[in-house]
């Protein structure tokens, strides 16, 4: 999800709610303690520099019951993050302390903002040596053919 989708989202709801991969929720009295801009330069396993930018909303859970952060006042974190740090319209990342820091996808299923696992992939493969994917079959999909096939007593093996 982008920044101008998340914010005219929240020009529609009257809360704020963060639902995790595995169905809960982020607990409804949490903070956003960052809105900022993350810029990864790397190089990939086959040798292309590349350059990766996006925004990052970091959620916090205080254990302060009565906060409630209301969708305004999310838009105003944001607008005031990209007028002081250039933020642009780039792809939002959310980090969320549960066990450890993790970093999520964004997405809004009409109701909660779903947080999506990321995944790690190869940005290279055809440099990589990564073996192609072979079809899958069922046996029932294999044809036989009985005449060269052992049978049990058929001295073949």
């Amino acid at each position: 999800m982008k920044l101008s989708e998340i914010k005219q989202i929240l020009n529609t709801v009257e809360t704020v709610n963060f639902q995790l991969p595995n169905g809960s929720y982020v607990p409804e009295y949490f903070h956003v303690t960052e809105v900022g801009l993350i810029t990864k330069n790397f190089i990939d396993c086959g040798g292309t520099v590349r350059k990766e930018t996006v925004v990052n909303f970091q959620l916090w859970d205080a254990n302060d019951f009565e906060h409630r952060l209301k969708p305004q006042k999310l838009i105003h974190i944001i607008e005031l993050s990209e007028k002081v740090l250039g933020i642009e319209d780039f792809e939002i990342e959310v980090e969320y302390q549960d066990h450890t820091i993790g970093k999520y996808d964004l997405d809004f299923n009409g109701k909660d903002f779903q947080l999506l696992n990321k995944q790690t992939a190869c940005l290279a493969q055809e440099n990589c040596g990564t073996p192609t994917e072979k079809s899958k079959l069922n046996l029932t999909q294999l044809h036989t053919d009985n005449t060269n096939s052992c049978t049990p007593g058929g001295s073949c093996c």
